[in-house]
């Protein structure tokens, strides 16, 4: 009997955690395919012209669950841990700007079809594996994502299988050996208010 009672629970708990997993996935796909179409609303046909009105509300939907802090702790590797709260605050800040100047430099991507393959959900932390098509051309996107406060957030993707944060860890890397953290600071200063 205590058997049939351990493996009752066993058995309930494993549905309960498919159920969150299933209910997870579901959750990221509604969330990722609605802001895809409200993107898409805004981008328009091939052709169409932009406010800055609608630049900055499209840059605000791209980037609006995109957590740049997470992002920024992967591209500055361990000096994260030992600048001072207020580098680390602006280093953010100028990150976060960056990336968002940089979202709209292609606005045809945005047209693409995107197909979702994989949704990998452990506990509060999401792997989702995507194809973007764009005239025939299909790329494989991927998030990490993680959820905080019942929301998901982007902490790092992948286009063609080039992960966003380590592309810049390896540059930022490279100037913090050569020159120091204060000059890649002064340099992304720089790119930020272009």
């Amino acid at each position: 009997m205590k058997f049939l009672k351990l493996l009752l629970i066993v058995f309930a708990g494993i549905l309960f955690t498919h159920s969150a997993i299933a209910q997870s996935s579901s959750e990221i796909r509604s969330m990722m395919n609605e802001r895809d179409k409200e993107i898409k609303v805004l981008v328009g046909p091939e052709g169409t012209t932009h406010t800055n009105e609608q630049k900055e509300k499209l840059k605000d939907i791209i980037n609006g669950i995109i957590d740049y802090g997470a992002m920024a702790k992967i591209a500055l590797e361990s000096t994260f841990d030992t600048i001072t709260n207020e580098q680390r605050t602006e280093f953010i800040e100028l990150f976060g700007t960056i990336i968002r100047n940089q979202s709209l430099n292609k606005l045809d991507i945005y047209r693409a079809s995107v197909e979702y393959n994989q949704i990998d959900v452990e506990n509060n932390t999401a792997i989702v594996k995507t194809t973007a098509t764009l005239d025939n051309i299909r790329t494989p996107v991927s998030y990490n994502m993680e959820k905080r406060n019942n929301t998901w957030y982007i902490t790092d993707m992948a286009i063609d299988n080039v992960s966003t944060a380590e592309s810049y860890r390896r540059s930022f890397q490279n100037v913090i050996r050569r020159r120091g953290f204060d000059a890649l600071l002064e340099s992304l200063r720089k790119r930020a208010a272009n």
